[in-house]
């Protein structure tokens, strides 16, 4: 999609010096209004590119390691990050994806991937507040699934097992879920999954699913308190990890995921999700709004439920709420 595009990128990454429309053109047999297109469309990714006299470009920020056409060299997708936006800062990807949703032509947006470098006010679970420092992979995928309403939570097992399987293949670590969207290594969070919909009644919108990674954050900059419950997959292998070839991946299995998912394949990505369950089996303290209470963790049920057995004996599914391992 982006294949002109990223020429026309190319040829200002090696200017240090503006490039004018007409060598632009001349060079990749353009248009002068192909050439602007193409620009425009680099500027929506959010490349810095100024314009100078003799309507010549300039590009600002040269040689970055995670921008989208070095995440596009290793993206095997069909449609899933086909489309990106790219934010040096942004307050949330998923709460960007969602007004871009609401301004409506949801279907041409299908697949988009919203990537950021830093988030200044990431969002986890329950509103709660999510820190995303430079280094991370901070990304919102907008769908439009043509899925019941009631298995959109398939989407949250569904990338939430396409992260642990890259880790686990990628960097031979261990990485396992937690109930309900926390991928962790050892005890320690290193990712996390949010669903957001949009939808009236029955009918769904779009759909937003937001994956936040700790690929190459630095723990020593962050405050103890979070220290002491995160880590980052830099920190695990000792070396910075190649982020771009780490989401082109995950996107790749999810996407596999989504198709399966799409075409009824539900039980499928269930029994995955529960291969890699680092909470059914366990003892778990759950915290909801209004109860709380201690049991095993014995399944999850076809609506995405935790089922947990009580002390008491009784069954307990919990749809949300914490699930603390004991």
């Amino acid at each position: 999609m982006y294949t002109q595009a990223f020429k026309v990128l190319e040829i200002l990454e090696k200017s240090d010096k503006s490039v004018e429309t007409s060598e632009l053109a001349e060079s990749l047999s353009l248009s002068r209004s192909a050439v602007w297109k193409h620009i425009n469309e680099l500027r929506q990714l959010g490349y810095d590119i100024t314009s100078s006299g003799d309507e010549g470009y300039i590009l600002h920020d040269k040689n970055q390691d995670f921008r989208p056409h070095i995440i596009y060299k290793h993206l095997k997708t069909k449609f899933i990050g086909r489309r990106m936006r790219f934010f040096e800062s942004i307050p949330s990807t998923i709460w960007y994806g969602k007004d871009l949703a609401e301004q409506g032509g949801i279907d041409e947006m299908d697949g988009m991937v919203i990537i950021a470098e830093e988030q200044t006010g990431g969002i986890g679970r329950m509103g709660r507040a999510w820190v995303s420092p430079a280094g991370g992979i901070w990304v919102t995928i907008v769908l439009k699934p043509q899925i019941p309403i009631d298995r959109l939570f398939m989407l949250t097992l569904a990338a939430s097992v396409s992260v642990a399987r890259v880790v686990r293949k990628m960097y031979d670590i261990g990485a396992l879920i937690k109930w309900p969207n926390d991928i962790i290594i050892g005890d320690k969070k290193v990712a996390g999954i949010l669903l957001e919909l949009g939808a009236e009644g029955n009918k769904i919108d779009y759909c937003l699913v937001g994956i936040g990674i700790d690929a190459n954050v630095n723990l020593e900059s962050l405050n103890q308190t979070i220290r002491s419950t995160m880590t980052s997959i830099s920190q695990e292998v000792n070396k910075d990890v190649d982020r771009a070839v780490l989401l082109a991946a995950v996107l790749k299995e999810f996407e596999n995921r989504y198709e399966m998912i799409s075409q009824g394949e539900f039980d499928a990505v269930i029994r995955e999700w529960k291969n890699f369950s680092s909470t059914i089996g366990r003892r778990v303290r759950i915290v909801t709004l209004r109860t709380h209470f201690e049991g095993e963790a014995i399944d999850i049920d076809p609506n995405g439920a935790l089922v947990v057995k009580k002390d008491n004996g009784k069954i307990e599914r919990v749809i949300a709420g914490d699930c603390i391992h004991i």
